[in-house]
C-alpha cells in the first residue's frame, strides 16, 4: 500500500467551558481561550503539513453542545476529504502573507464558529459542566462517516485529543466509559492533553486505548508540549523520548450518587456499583435473597425445685 493510500486523521476536542475560561480570564490574562485556540490552530496546521494526505476535525466540547468547529456548517459537505474543487474553491478566500490558502480557510472557519458558539451561550440554567462524553461520542461517529467514504484501497488511522480544562464530570461516568471501550474496540487512540486538575475519566481512556496523558505544567507553553508530545503519530512515539505515564485512578462512580468510590457492592446480574447496600438494584431491578445466620433461640432454664 501506498503512503497515499494510507489517511491520518487527527480529531481535536477543546473544552470550551465559558465558566473556567472566564475564571481564567480574570485570574491570569497571560493565557486565555484566544490563545489556546491559536495554539490549536498551529497544531492542525502542522499536522495537515507533515502529509498531504492528512485529515483534520475540530470539536468544541461546551455546556450546552458539541459543535464541529472544522468542518463546521459553512464548510462544504460535499467534500468531506479536502481533496479540492469548486467547494474549497469557494471557502478559500485567498492568503496575503503566503499561507497556504487551505489553512487560512481553516483557520477562519475555526475562529469564526468559536465566535458564534461563545456569543450565543446562554448560562441562565443550571448546566455548567463541559459535555465531554458527548463530544467523544460524536468524534467516533465521524470517524465511523470517514470510513465509509474511503475509496477500496484506502485505510484510515484515527485518534482523538482531548484538551481538558474543567473539572470532571461523575455524571457522564456511564458515557463516559462507553465511548472509551469503542475506541478501544476500534482501534482509536485517545490522548489527553489537561490544562488544570488531573482527570480521572481521562487517565482510564489514554491507559485502555493506549493514549499518552499529559498534565501541562506551565499553561503558557501550551503550544510546545502539543507539538512534541501530540504531533507525533503512534508509530513515530516510539523513535521519541516522551512524558512517563503516570499513575491511572480506576475509581469507578457509583449509579445511586454518581461518586468515585474504592470500595462498594456490585450487582451480580448488570454490574452495576453502589457505594450502599440495597436488596433491589436500581438499575435491572433484580431482587437478590439474603441469607441471613441462622437465630438461636434461648434455652429455657429448667427451674430448680426446693426440697
Amino acid at each position: 500500500m501506498s503512503a497515499d493510500d494510507e489517511l491520518s486523521l487527527l480529531i481535536i476536542v477543546l473544552d470550551t467551558n465559558p465558566i473556567w475560561w472566564g475564571k481564567r480570564a480574570l485570574g491570569e490574562a497571560e493565557f486565555t481561550l484566544s490563545k489556546c485556540i491559536d495554539a490549536v490552530m498551529v497544531l492542525g496546521n502542522s499536522h495537515l503539513l507533515m502529509n498531504r494526505t492528512n485529515k483534520l476535525a475540530v470539536i468544541a466540547s461546551h455546556t450546552q453542545e458539541s459543535r464541529f468547529l472544522y468542518p463546521g456548517k459553512r464548510w462544504a459537505a460535499a467534500d468531506p476529504f479536502g481533496e479540492g474543487g469548486p467547494s474549497m474553491e469557494s471557502n478559500c478566500s485567498g492568503s496575503k502573507d503566503g499561507k497556504y490558502e487551505l489553512l487560512t480557510a481553516i483557520n477562519d472557519a475555526i475562529a469564526e464558529e468559536i465566535k458564534d458558539l461563545m456569543t450565543k451561550t446562554d448560562m441562565k440554567g443550571q448546566q455548567t459542566e463541559t459535555l465531554l462524553a458527548g463530544s467523544l461520542a460524536k468524534a467516533l461517529c465521524y470517524i465511523n462517516k470517514m470510513g465509509k467514504d474511503l475509496k477500496a484501497n484506502q485505510e484510515i488511522k484515527s485518534r482523538i485529543l482531548v484538551i481538558k480544562a474543567a473539572e470532571d464530570s461523575a455524571l457522564q461516568y456511564m458515557n463516559f466509559m462507553n465511548v472509551i471501550f469503542s475506541a478501544q474496540k476500534q482501534s482509536i487512540l485517545i490522548d489527553a492533553c489537561v490544562l488544570d486538575s488531573d482527570s480521572g475519566l481521562l487517565q482510564q481512556a489514554c491507559d485502555i486505548t493506549g493514549g499518552i496523558y499529559l498534565k501541562v505544567p506551565h499553561m503558557p507553553s501550551l503550544l510546545q508540549y502539543l507539538l512534541w508530545v501530540f504531533l507525533p503519530d503512534q508509530e513515530q512515539r516510539s523513535q521519541l523520548v516522551l512524558p512517563p505515564p503516570v499513575h491511572v485512578d480506576y475509581r469507578a462512580a457509583c449509579f445511586c450518587h454518581r461518586n468515585l468510590i474504592e470500595i462498594g457492592y456490585v450487582c451480580s446480574v448488570c454490574l452495576s456499583i453502589f457505594c450502599n447496600f440495597s436488596p433491589i438494584c436500581s438499575t435491572c431491578e433484580t431482587a437478590f435473597k439474603i441469607s441471613l445466620p441462622p437465630v438461636m433461640k434461648a434455652k429455657k432454664k429448667k427451674l430448680k425445685v426446693a426440697a
